[in-house]
């Protein structure tokens, strides 16, 4: 059944919607009253995240489907038309990874990776694009990592991925600004999160999987996409203030920072005896015989439930004209002394 004639919302499609990042993003355009398509491979993750969205006020769509199938990802968007009768923002939010040295990462498991995390948000924005295109209006929002500029050790596919969303969505906006669309496109590169991805995620590190310190909490991620979703001139924003301090020293001292990371990244990714999760890169965790891993993971105790930074990405404008204007105050009051002591 067909429901446009809802008075209020928006028509959300957020991809990996059933935990993590994706979860809490759900939830925040469902608060802000929007109607939200959650697509994912599970089914009791996918369950728990629609009864997240009714309680806090949206409509939800349950659709399953693996974004590395382009057919099935074209007939979920076609199902979110005929359901809701648009698509205004796509989120493109699905992933998995490998946690291993690059010689320990066998071929086929380099390539469901680059699928899924490279190849999904390709497949994704195309179909938003059919849809999108002909009214000449909607946003995409790529959810990106501070890894799509620095790549780190022990997760070469998945930074590999990041890297090609990140060259293949300036390449889209580039498109875009060309033919004077109305369709916008923007990424939110984010920092370590605590989502259940280090408890699913395939292994085999000695230490249990975990993200670099410090940690945030999926919920501030979520806040930072919805604002993208409203805001998507801005090519990109950056979330927590390590994902700030991790692009500008790559940025400045690459040589440097790539040394530092030799000497550090295998330890701060790993911690206690080794721990093999269900492993979601074939199927998915929370299928029919797993079950709802929600949008925390394990590392509540020490997460950041808020980011200075990302304050700061938004109002870059207001800082840097608040930054101008006290450089030419002070300028002003040393030649005021200047002139006092003559």
């Amino acid at each position: 059944m067909r429901t446009t004639d809802t008075p209020h919302g928006r028509v959300v499609v957020v991809t990996g919607a059933s935990g993590g990042v994706g979860r809490a993003t759900a939830r925040a355009f469902a608060a802000a009253g929007d109607r939200v398509a959650l697509l994912a491979r599970g089914t009791e993750g996918l369950a728990a995240a629609a009864d997240d969205v009714r309680r806090a006020g949206g409509e939800a769509l349950v659709i399953s489907a693996d974004v590395s199938d382009a057919k099935a990802v074209d007939a979920a968007a076609q199902q979110v038309v005929d359901t809701f009768g648009t698509i205004d923002v796509w989120v493109n939010n699905a992933f998995t990874g490998v946690f291993a040295p690059f010689t320990e990462i066998g071929p086929d498991e380099f390539r469901r990776v680059t699928e899924v995390t490279y190849l999904g948000y390709v497949f994704g924005t195309r179909a938003a694009l059919r849809h999108m295109l002909p009214q000449d209006r909607g946003t995409i929002v790529q959810v990106g990592s501070a890894l799509a500029y620095r790549g780190i050790p022990l997760q070469s596919a998945y930074c590999g991925a990041k890297h090609a969303i990140q060259g293949f969505n300036e390449s889209l906006r580039c498109e875009l600004l060309h033919t004077h669309s109305g369709v916008r496109t923007t990424m939110v590169q984010l920092p370590g999160l605590n989502t259940p991805q280090f408890d699913w995620v395939l292994n085999r590190m000695r230490g249990r999987a975990r993200p670099v310190a410090p940690v945030y909490q999926p919920e501030v991620a979520a806040r930072a996409i919805v604002y993208a979703a409203s805001h998507a001139r801005r090519r990109e924003y950056w979330v927590g203030a390590s994902t700030a301090a991790t692009l500008l020293a790559n940025a400045v001292v690459p040589g440097l920072l790539e040394r530092y990371l030799a000497r550090t990244g295998f330890a701060s990714q790993q911690e206690g005896d080794r721990h093999d999760g269900p492993a979601n890169l074939w199927a998915p965790a929370d299928g029919r015989r797993g079950h709802d891993f929600g949008a925390h993971g394990r590392f509540d105790d020490e997460a950041v439930h808020d980011s200075a930074q990302q304050w700061v990405s938004r109002n870059r404008r207001r800082m840097g004209a608040a930054l101008t204007l006290g450089a030419a105050g002070a300028l002003a009051a040393r030649k005021l002394a200047g002139q006092a002591r003559r």
